[in-house]
């Protein structure tokens, strides 16, 4: 990107919404909400207090944040829709961000659990016959 941001600005890329719900429907892309998440792509050099002393930002890039719903201003740099926002305008820093909702640990006791209950059934229903 070529392409520096000034002062207490943030340049953020949107992530991806969900495109289907928890019940498997498929939401159409004209229903569909614009995230309120995103990924920091360039941070500008701060902002100045009253003394002119340079406040460096709380953000850097390769940060996924949480912004508000009209956050921003929406840009296209390079053919590619991105937005321009205030450091204020960022609600926080996500920490730690898993890019499913299920752990694997969750998936595997799931898993566990549904094995143990066939072989429960299985050997229910052989002693019962």
């Amino acid at each position: 990107m070529k392409f520096r941001p000034l002062h207490d600005r943030v340049v953020v890329r949107r992530l991806d919404a969900d495109e289907k719900t928890a019940g498997g429907i498929i939401i159409p892309d004209t229903a569909k909400e614009k995230p309120q998440q995103g990924e920091v792509l360039a941070v500008g050099p701060g902002k100045r207090d009253e003394t002119g002393k340079l406040i460096v930002l709380d953000v850097k890039a390769g940060d996924q944040i949480l912004f508000g719903k009209w956050s921003g201003t929406e840009v296209k740099i390079d053919g590619e829709d991105l937005l321009i926002m205030k450091e204020e305008d960022i609600m926080g820093i996500v920490e730690g961000t898993a890019k499913t909702k299920t752990s694997s640990s969750s998936r595997k006791g799931g898993a566990w659990a549904a094995m143990l209950a066939f072989g429960l059934l299985v050997a229910i229903t052989s002693t019962v016959f």
